[in-house]
């Protein structure tokens, strides 16, 4: 009994040996047809289970024209996915005592924000990181300006028809604005911040700076032209903004380090950074925010949406399965940032460029690429 006992662990053994070689190939098998099946510059992709990585993958091109391959210390402009930073970096300064999420905008920033339709219901800051301030981007997000009443005469124009905290609307302004009032209240400018106070805690490259990153590292980004069925360089994605940085107003002219979009890192980083949500604000011993600060951020407030605070829940995007976390798109990028915290599990996948196609509100890239790793990794 004792042999038979023992030749079956041996087997065992020797399955799980084979399982874990046949996952990889398994999923870069699934990768890339799909990637034959869309049009695909390339595409970064991690997978977590039980909190950890277990894989990280990149594949097609970093660049069209040098067709130098896409590797995983690549990092991208991860377009809305940044918004989590920004909403993380307000939590830290709540827990330190120097705001609160129901505090006046109108203070917080320095001059009026208030819907010129319900001029009495105070715009908080809650209400900007859950889109429910009732601000709209239709006078640009790029510049405070737009919504300043003092610098644009259609100010008025920032607003919708609903009364604050009473309707949703995605917006970047309201980030871009977040992340002045993040600078007004730590005295630091809004990169620095969320280096030091983030990525620096949990040992990752990446931020909000161009020329603070190792230029050879960025992935370009391309847009496709469906007309043309050809991809072009977008260069403002990483734009260094230097003359502006060389006027830079803390507080104000904050939207030039987009705090709504603008963060780089690459997927096995921002990987890790998903694995503090999804446990609670806690990585690697290093808390960098509260239980019950991760548990605000996640928690929904619109449900038609999912939204809660830079964080959205989802039925859709896994069969069965609610996944909390955020996309990203902007200047041809697609990004997901999707974890069960429960379970455990998750997966991140960039797209430096690909003919967009959607499936359940989801770029159809990224949703297939996520349930070919599920399928892969997890189920």
């Amino acid at each position: 009994m004792k042999r038979k006992a023992f030749i079956t662990v041996i087997i065992l053994m020797l399955l799980t040996s084979i399982n874990c070689i046949a996952q990889p190939e398994k999923a870069s098998a699934s990768i890339q047809k799909i990637m034959q099946e869309n049009r695909v510059v390339g595409i970064s992709v991690a997978v977590v289970k039980n909190n950890k990585i277990i894989y990280t993958h990149s594949f097609g091109l970093k660049d069209l024209e040098t067709k130098q391959p896409l590797t995983d210390d690549c990092i991208f402009r991860i377009a809305s996915i940044s918004k989590s930073f920004s909403a993380t970096a307000i939590m830290q300064l709540v827990e330190a005592g120097k705001v609160s999420l129901d505090d006046d905008v109108s203070k917080l920033i320095g001059f009026s924000v208030r819907n010129p339709k319900f001029p009495e219901t105070v715009i908080t800051l809650r209400t900007l990181l859950q889109h429910r301030s009732s601000i709209n981007d239709s006078q640009g997000y790029f510049s405070l300006d737009s919504i300043n009443p003092a610098t644009n005469p259609n100010w008025a124009k920032c607003y919708n028809n609903y009364e604050p905290g009473k309707g949703y609307m995605y917006c970047n302004l309201n980030y871009n604005m977040t992340g002045a009032i993040i600078e007004k209240l730590s005295g630091e400018r809004f990169d620095q911040y969320i280096k030091h106070h983030i990525l620096d805690p949990l040992k990752l490259y990446g931020g909000y700076c161009v020329d603070s990153l190792d230029k050879n590292r960025f992935a370009t980004i391309y847009e496709y032209n469906k007309d043309s069925a050809k991809f072009t360089a977008s260069p403002n994605a990483y734009h260094p903004r230097r003359d502006e940085l060389a006027h830079y107003e803390l507080g104000k002219t904050t939207p030039i380090f987009s705090p709504t979009g603008g963060m780089k890192i690459s997927a096995t980083d921002l990987a890790k950074y998903m694995i503090m949500h999804s446990r609670q604000g806690k990585y690697e011993g290093k808390r960098i925010i509260s239980k019950k600060s991760a548990k605000a951020m996640q928690t929904v407030v619109s449900v038609e949406e999912g939204y809660g605070m830079a964080i959205e829940t989802t039925e859709t995007l896994i069969k069965g399965k609610t996944m909390v976390g955020h996309t990203g798109s902007a200047y041809g990028l697609y990004s997901g940032m999707f974890f069960q915290p429960k379970e455990k599990f998750g997966f991140v996948v960039i797209s430096n460029g690909c003919g967009p196609t959607y499936e359940s509100g989801f770029n159809a890239l990224i949703k297939s690429t996520i349930n070919a790793m599920y399928e892969s990794f997890i189920q």
